[in-house]
């Protein structure tokens, strides 16, 4: 054997292990829980959280970070001296700072300036380096340059999501969802409600619930500033924004790769007031703080539900509790940050009110 073949060996064989850690943080994490949402049960219609947010690394993106890093390995891009660059702005930054400490692999996480300092903070304690962009439009395009200056592997989760996620099965969040549902009174829901960012999520449920021949429709709701929702109301998938979103976690100034409209059954424009008066209400109500895109999945939500009502018809709802309000105390929580965005939660507050005492719903512009 000569020395090409011993630093091969020695490549395969460190990918051989990594592999083998990867793998072993999904046995040791137990599945998340399904939560459900205080309705009036009279109503006949059940609303479940799946809660992402007790995942190693605190939300639904771990998840995808173990994905992408399981791609990345398997397919010949990252070895034992590779440094991971990831364009995120915040969630999955955490979670493959959590996975590249575990591999003993340098992290530079490029985020728009905006992102909380919570979200920074836990990058931080994993060992990476956080890469700010005052343009949120600009983190993808800068995570390609530095991960080339670098030498590094660009994760690309934009790209790379629907395609590194198993969908047929595998205990992915999909199968996990149908699998929790079986012993309740309507175990295949009419509606599973997701928000967009790289569009993985809606993929991976979208395809799960044709290849299962359910009944189950998916609704992605999009915040302001997004491109997602523009696109599928024009069927122009070249539209872009030129503002980031509020939201973190959910909306893109450009329709990214992974997102697959033709698994999408309908799409909803949520006002950022809504999200943060729904994320709000929902934290009084459950006890615990969750975050802005788990106001974004529960306005829609809310929508969907009153037109059962209104339609007489039963069913359950699922959505997702993506992550903790702890990580946005200094934002969505704070009134001073609320008032200085110029959103008045006032009206949307109203909305959630009325519906959660009439099941009715009254719609803002």
């Amino acid at each position: 054997m000569n020395q090409l073949d011993r630093c091969d060996e020695a490549a395969r064989a460190w990918v051989t292990d990594a592999v083998a850690r990867v793998e072993a943080d999904a046995n040791r994490s137990a599945d998340t829980h399904l939560l459900p949402f205080p309705l009036p049960p009279e109503w006949g219609i059940d609303l479940y959280l799946k809660d992402e947010s007790v995942h190693p690394t605190g939300s639904l993106k771990h998840r995808l970070a173990r994905s992408l890093f399981l791609y990345a390995l398997c397919n010949g891009w990252v070895g034992p001296d590779t440094t991971i660059v990831e364009a995120s702005s915040g969630s999955t930054a955490v979670s493959e700072a959590y996975f590249a400490r575990m591999l003993g692999l340098p992290f530079v996480a490029v985020m728009p300036a905006s992102t909380s300092p919570e979200k920074i903070e836990l990058i931080e304690f994993y060992g990476a380096r956080c890469h700010l962009v005052q343009d949120p439009a600009a983190a993808v395009v800068e995570a390609r340059w530095l991960a080339d200056d670098l030498g590094g592997h660009f994760m690309d989760q934009f790209t790379y999501a629907e395609r590194a996620t198993d969908w047929r099965g595998n205990n992915n969040i999909a199968e996990s969802i149908f699998e929790q549902l079986a012993l309740e009174r309507h175990p295949v829901p009419a509606w599973v409600v997701v928000g967009a960012g790289t569009g993985g999520t809606s993929a991976t449920i979208g395809r799960y619930v044709r290849y299962r021949r359910h009944r189950t429709k998916v609704c992605v709701v999009d915040p302001e500033n997004s491109a997602f929702f523009p696109a599928w109301e024009c069927g122009d998938w070249s539209v872009r924004s030129p503002h980031g979103s509020r939201i973190e976690g959910i909306g893109r100034p450009g329709v990214e790769a992974s997102f697959l409209p033709s698994v999408v059954d309908r799409m909803v424009r949520v006002p950022d007031a809504a999200s943060v008066a729904a994320t709000r209400t929902a934290s009084g109500l459950l006890g615990r703080r969750v975050g802005g895109s788990t106001g974004t999945n529960l306005w829609g939500a809310f929508g969907l539900i009153a037109q059962l009502r209104a339609a007489g018809e039963a069913g359950s709802v699922v959505t997702l509790l993506c992550d903790s309000g702890e990580r946005y105390r200094h934002t969505y929580f704070a009134d001073d940050w609320v008032r200085g965005q110029g959103l008045d939660l006032a009206p949307y507050l109203s909305t959630i009110d009325g519906f959660l005492t009439t099941g009715t719903w009254r719609e803002h512009q």
